[in-house]
């Protein structure tokens, strides 16, 4: 395994920004710097957030290659490389290794639902691609399916650099399971801001988040509180982003979170690619007033 980085605390599930069509790597660029200067502790490079469904393959790895030319190791860098052709997996994995990426964070296989033994072969098959860190991605909403305890156990014996699981099932049992199934041997990663407090409260060692695209420092404090073992001062800000967390989902994620960088100045335009759609007015009016009284709060 070459990399000894950890990939724990807060890890910014990056958005890739366009405009008229196109990736705006300049707003790319500023974005990751952006990251960077406030602490956070990696980035995702076309994951669900970076809106890996609609980047064709050389705008996909084109993205990752500019996210590692800009962070210069300042932060690790993880290519989001899954897929639901293993063949596909394989090419993006193998590509982003030559690149420079950190570790990939690999999908579960979505929409052809296979059976845990296909989602088995299928991480080995990636696995054996690459001896990168990867991170395992289970989110059975938008998969179909989920990489069950025993996967994770027989892919944590057999490959010393599957030791990393990003959980979006919604479900602190779920956490809890894994850990008693694995031990310290694999780190849990929440894959939902709301609720990385209370995966962190039974394990997980941080999140790779939506909400630190906008709020780095803040998502980041309240990780490095858990980390630390000072769950007051973690739930008190918790509760203080906790209607951010929820309202950045208000639509499909990308959508809310671009409107809300946008918004801040931090992208030139939300657009977002078909058949994700912009912002609906209604949510629009929601989600910038939780953001409105959160920054009057500060």
């Amino acid at each position: 395994m070459k990399s000894s980085r950890p990939f724990t605390g807060t890890i910014t599930a990056l958005v890739t920004p366009f405009k008229n069509g196109a990736v705006a790597y300049d707003d790319l660029r500023a974005l990751v710097n952006f990251q960077i200067k406030s602490g956070i502790d990696g980035i995702v490079s076309v994951g669900t957030t970076g809106e890996s469904p609609t980047l064709d393959h050389e705008e996909h790895l084109d993205v990752i290659r500019a996210t590692i030319e800009v962070a210069r190791g300042r932060t690790p860098v993880i290519a989001g490389t899954g897929s639901n052709s293993t063949k596909e997996a394989i090419h993006l994995t193998k590509e982003s290794d030559r690149a420079g990426a950190d570790a990939m964070l690999v999908v579960a296989p979505y929409y052809n639902k296979p059976t845990q033994q296909g989602i088995f072969e299928y991480f080995c098959a990636v696995a054996d691609a690459t001896d990168k860190p990867i991170i395992l991605y289970s989110i059975p909403g938008r998969c179909g399916v989920e990489i069950s305890v025993g996967v994770i156990e027989k892919l944590r014996a057999r490959y010393r650099h599957v030791a990393w699981v990003k959980e979006a099932g919604g479900s602190v049992d779920r956490v809890d399971q894994i850990l008693q199934a694995c031990g310290d041997s694999v780190t849990v990663l929440s894959g939902d801001d709301s609720l990385t407090l209370p995966f962190m409260s039974v394990g997980a060692k941080g999140v790779i988040s939506v909400a630190s695209n906008l709020y780095p420092k803040e998502t980041g404090r309240m990780v490095r509180l858990a980390l630390a073992g000072d769950y007051a001062k973690a739930r008190a800000l918790h509760r203080k982003l906790y209607p951010m967390f929820k309202a950045i989902f208000i639509e499909a994620n990308p959508v809310p979170i671009k409107a809300a960088l946008a918004r801040a100045g931090h992208i030139a335009s939300d657009e977002v690619r078909s058949p994700l759609c912009p912002l609906l007015e209604a949510s629009r009016s929601t989600l910038f007033g939780v953001l409105d009284t959160l920054a009057a709060k500060k």
